[in-house]
């Protein structure tokens, strides 16, 4: 937990990867916001500063990172709220976020798991909601493909298949989001980041 930051932000390009993120999510007109898999709360605490208007909530599973980010949102003079709670089982009842956003968790999922982490999302998500997530995609090329081997053997090829096989937008689909896409991709340290956004199917 201590070096996490730091890891995140140099092996992933973070600092640009979730600019892109913050600006395409349309925060401007959304009221609520989940980030599933907050972290240290890196982003929640960018969007809350950018948009004070925002009901921000950042979910993570790890008490330890929970507390981390507790620590930074008050050092940064910004009211976030932080629960405990895994993607698959989201601390929130239906209709309760006009955005959610994730970014760099999937990968820790099973294809089975994201389809239900999916589905959680279309759940907490409003009619015309919209989702926003930055992971690992397929590699854009040889040198991509090789440098994900080292998420894959820190992560697990379990986990990360679909991603290097390019399945993850199938699987958003699949658990129950429509309009899914790649926006954008990120040549990393580590891999292929890209940028996706999908909407609930009800909505589409």
């Amino acid at each position: 937990t201590p070096a996490y930051d730091t890891v995140v932000r140099w092996t992933t390009r973070e600092r640009a990867v979730k600019r892109a993120l913050l600006n395409a999510t349309g925060l401007d007109r959304a009221r609520r916001l989940m980030d599933v898999g907050c972290g240290t709360g890196t982003f929640v605490i960018a969007v809350k500063r950018r948009y004070p208007h925002l009901d921000v909530v950042g979910v993570d599973p790890d008490p330890k990172v929970l507390e981390r980010a507790r620590v930074k949102a008050r050092r940064a003079g910004v009211d976030v709220t932080f629960l405990p709670g895994s993607a698959t089982d989201l601390p929130a009842p239906d209709d309760a976020f006009d955005r959610v956003t994730s970014s760099l968790v999937f990968h820790h999922l099973t294809s089975d798991q994201k389809r239900r982490a999916t589905g959680e999302i279309a759940r907490v998500l409003t009619d015309g909601g919209e989702f926003h997530m930055a992971d690992w995609v397929r590699p854009a090329n040889v040198l991509m493909r090789v440098l994900f081997w080292s998420v894959q053997l820190l992560d697990g090829f379990d986990t990360t298949r679909d991603h290097a096989d390019g399945r993850l937008l199938e699987l958003l689909a699949a658990g129950g989001l429509a309009d899914v896409t790649q926006h954008r991709s990120f040549a990393t340290p580590a891999g292929t980041v890209g940028l996706m956004s999908a909407r609930p199917a009800t909505a589409s």
